[in-house]
């Protein structure tokens, strides 16, 4: 995997091409002190809200909307950062959207921060609830600070314009999600994305979905990517058509799901779950999907669930970090 396979996959450099068979979507640039923001590990606190409502003199400490803390003669305060045009253009964006939107960067999303928001979801309405995610993301981290993680050429590491994605948001069934390789423009292997679960769908059609996502791809992708190895994810809604969901490099950096990259690289042993009669067909690729005999796995994402700032405050080395997270929260809640 080479440094310009996963610039190729960068949301912005792909959308153009399939904008017709994916999800309604606005690209902002991400301005450098948002960026470096992001990057801070001092303070969640965060602005942006659409509306601030204006406070009366507080009648007691808890309702007091700064709060400080006193050193000797030393007063701190804690004060949120702003970012007024591009909060604008960001609920701008929003809006245009339906009101909800799945936010992303360049490459990834902030999956493994999900638990972290009050609906336990990465829908989002507001820039406070996009920060709260980005911000609580290993994922979002490393597109910042490890993007050609797993590339093999030594070249110069390429300058990098970081973008806010906004996706239209969708209520997506996790079984109708599958992840689609592809080597020298041929379709090998199809893996349920959410394999923790059995979805006895899944088993029941799986020849018919295989057979959906080959006509999709042969239609819509094949020839039409910037590299002949890729991986591709798909969504398969209750009408059986396909949307594209998104592009990721053929490598490690990317999850292989129910096979290994041994087997999609070398092709040795790529033996999917269908009959012999499917199995037989030259070009049909291989295709997994949980059993209903496997036993159910916990989410990949659980690992994410305890940051090391939840440490700090359990041992009380950051208060500071509490007070933040629970204005926010309470700003949210004035929000919705």
């Amino acid at each position: 995997m080479k440094k310009e396979h996963v610039l190729h996959c960068q949301f912005s450099a792909w959308y153009p091409l399939f904008r017709g068979v994916t999800i309604k979507s606005v690209i902002l640039p991400l301005p450098q002190n948002v960026k470096d923001y992001l990057l801070d590990d001092g303070t969640l606190v965060v602005s942006g809200r659409d509306d601030p409502p204006t406070h009366s003199q507080p009648d007691s400490d808890d309702e007091a909307e700064e709060i400080q803390w006193s050193d000797d003669e030393n007063t701190a305060t804690l004060t949120a950062p702003e970012f007024p045009e591009f909060a604008t253009q960001v609920q701008e964006a929003i809006n245009s959207l339906g009101g909800s939107v799945f936010p992303k960067l360049n490459w990834s999303a902030p999956r493994d921060a999900y638990w972290i928001a009050m609906n336990s979801s990465l829908k989002c309405k507001t820039l406070s609830d996009i920060f709260l995610l980005f911000k609580s993301s290993d994922f979002i981290t490393r597109d910042f600070t490890q993007p050609f993680i797993h590339c093999t050429d030594d070249s110069p590491d390429p300058c990098i314009e970081y973008e806010l994605v906004l996706r239209k948001w969708c209520e997506l069934i996790p079984g109708a999600e599958f992840r689609c390789f592809v080597k020298e423009n041929k379709l090998i292997g199809i893996s349920q994305r959410d394999y923790t679960q059995y979805y006895d769908h899944i088993s029941k059609q799986k020849e018919e979905i295989c057979r959906c996502i080959q006509d999709f791809f042969k239609k819509h992708i094949q020839y039409k990517f910037l590299d002949e190895d890729f991986v591709f994810d798909i969504y398969r809604d209750s009408r059986g058509k396909v949307w594209l969901i998104d592009f990721n490099p053929f490598g490690e950096v990317t999850d292989s799901l129910l096979f290994t990259w041994e087997e999609l690289i070398s092709e040795n042993n790529l033996n999917g779950d269908f009959s012999e009669v499917d199995a037989q067909e030259q070009d049909s690729p291989a295709f997994r999907c949980t059993n209903s005999e496997v036993t159910v796995q916990p989410s990949p994402y659980l690992s994410y669930r305890l940051p090391k700032d939840f440490v700090d405050l359990s041992t009380g080395e950051d208060a500071h970090k509490l007070i933040d997270f629970l204005k926010l929260k309470r700003n949210q809640q004035e929000d919705d």
